[in-house]
């Protein structure tokens, strides 16, 4: 393995090396052996005045400068040091086009060798990291970044970093640094030819695998034991009812213990709604403690019955802060173990199956395959498979689409059932004492959708006060242009090479036996049509909007009330487009499931990569079918429901959203939710309005009488 790499930093007049912008400074630090083993530091007078916003970025002035060398008194020096090494720099190219364009007017032949970017190699091998900036990295491996912007200490933290990263990468698994080899021809720096040297290296020897890691269908794992219910003991834990009981139980988790009064009432309301069986609504301002306020009691009431409890927030960053603050501060406190588990949707679990099968595909962009990469890093350090683990661009984002979890119709391989890792929280859950998820999911389960949550009578709900505006969005409908366009850009025209130019590919490769009813050319044309109307649509949804803004000047976003009363004839119009909107969406409907009879008529067997395109195609078709059946709820249906659209007037069609929501979703939470619980406990710092709670039961379709 080649084991010379030089770290470069510099610090510019400006950007643009073309334009005359001209290095200020110039720092290097050699690596050998894993080792550092020379620097080099100089300031450089560009012969030109330091611009003012680079002088306040990097302290750097004229007068530091003007007795400083020319770069052409250190380009042989700089020469030198990068013979024979990899060129390493945070955000490489950067570094690399102003040094070339100074080598090459110094007369030298500039540098042609491998380069390596900290930047790329970071996000590959810290996919969960906060962010990719040198003084984020930094504080994460703890190393000293006293002056940032300066270049000899920003190439010291990064030469630093490198070998932190170089470390982690020669730990990984030999079947994962394949894979990386595989995919990484298409980055910005030279890591294949690094990849390639180190592989030469570690099959020499015989890999001794971590018992953390597991090889499955050339995957490398995380090794997760299997989480099981502990069975119950003979013993009865009672609940600390007085408040002396309290203070030492909570004092053994807090060095400084100080007596919150609140908090004990708390846990004695929200143990007795649960003891009782009746619904609560508790006010808890900020120092009270919530949490453990609503945690302790639950741990205690869930450990006794053996009935879960599902806490429900509004706000992933509250979930993560109870599972990973609260849920450790609690297990301190209780005499007895107690499973927790995490539970979202099933689109935020990865699809193994579906990842499995991308790495075959050849033809990635950049986003793509650096997402690939991460991924493949991040599979040996997840035990939740929980896409918001990931810091993905927005590329990767995209490319999330493809290897979410969701429902299989052809991807069924029993082998991939044991390690899915949505299904394996689905187990959790089923075994577990206290199950923190979303109001969406909670809601999603009122809604009779399918059943992600196990079971449940008894809930918390955090975060209260967004409950009900969670429910008028989730009863209701959103159609806006962005989402739309994007939806139906999955399916694409024949020549865009999207699904519909793979559902063509799949036809093609079946032996007819029968010809297709609708030609690839009419099913073009209509798809053609699709998207013309849809444009015409969102147009005619901003035509409305602006019509009705006449009368408002100097205001750019507004909302509007769409009603069914009204008689404008740009309502009239954009109805009638709602009508050609969802006939189009049927008709394509149709013929996409013409087609996939068709094809599972002529053949009975596929290759694991025309399952995985015809579970695109399958889910697509769900995600075609909601999008036709909002637009009908929404222009096509009378109902009671409040209709209004928001725009932008600035850039109309692109952020222009139309939104239908129930005008109270009271009945239906009674109905469906607080009638068939046994306990629901609601609690926010701000659910009362002029000190009573009153206007939140109503909204909430509580009943006044049985809520405590």
């Amino acid at each position: 393995m080649r084991n010379k790499f030089v770290v470069i930093d510099l610090e510019t007049t400006g950007n643009i090396p073309k334009k005359g912008d001209k290095i200020i400074q110039f720092a290097a630090v050699v690596i050998e052996n894993g080792k550092i083993t020379e620097k080099f530091s100089s300031l450089i007078n560009p012969k030109k005045s330091i611009p003012i916003f680079i002088e306040e970025l990097t302290g750097l002035n004229d007068d530091m400068v003007k007795d400083a060398p020319l770069f052409s008194e250190i380009a042989e020096k700089v020469m030198t040091l990068l013979n024979g090494a990899y060129f390493v720099a945070h955000n490489v190219l950067f570094d690399l086009s102003f040094l070339q364009e100074e080598l090459i007017q110094s007369g030298q032949e500039g540098f042609f060798g491998p380069v390596l970017d900290t930047v790329e190699l970071a996000r590959i091998l810290y996919p969960t990291a906060d962010g990719y900036k040198l003084s984020d990295l930094a504080e994460r491996e703890n190393l000293n970044h006293d002056r940032p912007h300066q270049a000899d200490s920003d190439a010291q933290v990064t030469a630093e970093l490198l070998l932190i990263l170089l470390e982690r990468l020669t730990s990984l698994p030999i079947t994962t640094l394949k894979q990386l080899a595989h995919l990484s021809g298409g980055l910005k720096s030279d890591l294949q030819q690094l990849l390639d040297e180190l592989l030469v290296n570690k099959v020499e020897t015989v890999e001794s695998l971590s018992e953390t890691i597991e090889i499955f269908k050339e995957l490398a794992l995380k090794r997760i034991p299997n989480h099981i219910r502990l069975p119950a003991e003979d013993k009865e834990y009672r609940f600390p009812a007085s408040e002396a009981e309290k203070i030492e139980l909570v004092s053994q988790a807090f060095e400084a213990f100080e007596k919150r009064t609140g908090q004990f009432t708390m846990m004695d309301t929200v143990y007795q709604a649960l003891q009782s069986e009746n619904h609560a609504v508790i006010e808890a301002g900020t120092g009270v403690g919530k949490s453990l306020g609503y945690l302790l009691p639950c741990a205690y009431f869930s450990r006794k019955n053996r009935h879960p409890i599902v806490v429900s927030t509004h706000t992933i960053h509250l979930q993560e802060q109870i599972l990973k603050n609260e849920i450790p501060l609690l297990a301190k406190l209780l005499p007895f173990p107690l499973n927790t588990v995490l539970l979202k949707g099933r689109n935020h679990y990865l699809s193994l199956e579906k990842f499995h099968q991308t790495l075959a595909d050849d033809n990635d962009n950049y986003d793509t395959g650096l997402t690939k990469m991460q991924i493949l890093v991040w599979l040996i350090e997840t035990e939740t498979g929980d896409r918001d683990e990931l810091n993905l661009s927005s590329g990767g984002q995209i490319f999330w689409n493809k290897i979410k979890n969701e429902p299989a119709i052809f991807l069924q391989d029993e082998a991939w059932q044991e390690r899915d890792f949505y299904l394996r929280a689905k187990r959790k859950a089923e075994v577990a004492d206290i199950i923190i998820t979303n109001h969406s999911l909670l809601l999603s389960d009122i809604k009779g959708e399918v059943a992600i949550l196990p079971e449940f009578s008894y809930a918390i709900i955090d975060e209260g006060h967004h409950f009900e505006k969670a429910a008028s969005q989730f009863f209701g409908h959103t159609l806006d242009y962005l989402s739309t366009r994007l939806l139906l850009g999955q399916f694409g025209l024949y020549e865009q090479k999207q699904l519909f130019y793979e559902l063509e590919k799949l036809i093609d490769s079946v032996p007819r036996k029968s010809e297709i009813r609708t030609t690839s050319t009419k099913v073009n044309q209509l798809m053609a049509d699709l998207i013309f109307e849809m444009d015409e649509f969102f147009q005619l949804i901003a035509l409305f909007a602006r019509a009705k803004m006449a009368n408002k000047k100097g205001v750019n976003r507004a909302k509007i009330r769409f009603s069914p009363n009204d008689e404008a004839k740009e309502k009239k119009a954009l109805v009638h487009s709602a009508e050609r909107f969802a006939f189009l969406l049927k008709d394509l409907n149709s013929e996409i499931s013409e087609r996939l009879e068709w094809i599972k008529n002529e053949s009975n067997s596929f290759s694991r990569i025309e399952e995985n395109k015809l579970e695109e195609i399958l889910s697509f078709q769900i995600e075609l079918t909601e999008l036709r059946d909002t637009v009908i709820n929404s222009f096509l249906k009378i109902t009671n429901d409040v209709k209004w659209i928001e725009i932008d007037i600035r850039s109309p069609q692109n952020v222009t959203t139309f939104m239908v929501q129930p005008t109270s979703v009271a009945g239906k939470l009674d109905e469906q939710f607080f009638q068939l619980k046994k306990a629901v406990v609601f609690t926010s710092a701000t659910l009362t309005v002029n000190k009573s709670f009153d206007y939140f039961i109503k909204e909430m379709g509580l009943d006044p009488v049985s809520t405590v």
